[in-house]
């Protein structure tokens, strides 16, 4: 397996779902964060203006700006989306893989 990296945008919808109650991180979301950060070291995928620019070029069934943003993201550095989302594994074009 090459090396991991995390999308500060994944991060924050995971903070979007703690904030809204849909899930619960304990102790606390960034505390969460932090600890899963020093389990699993990752690199963190940079939000450039050149991903900014070929999220225009996503073409996704669905309007959800967030996948836009991980599909634009794993095109420009070339990586591979981890995903259990059918909505991202099924649309051509994202690079994809679901575990």
């Amino acid at each position: 397996m090459g090396d991991l990296w995390l999308s500060p945008i994944s991060v924050w919808e995971l903070g979007m779902l703690d904030a809204s109650g849909r899930v619960r991180l304990a102790p606390s979301f960034q505390s969460w964060v932090a600890r899963a950060f020093q389990l699993l070291p990752m690199e963190e995928a940079p939000i450039t203006h050149e991903v900014a620019l070929a999220v225009r070029e996503v073409g996704l069934p669905h309007r959800d700006p967030a996948d836009r943003f991980l599909v634009a993201t794993a095109r420009v550095f070339e990586l591979t989306l981890l995903t259990v989302d059918e909505r991202l594994r099924g649309a051509p074009g994202a690079p994809t893989r679901s575990s």
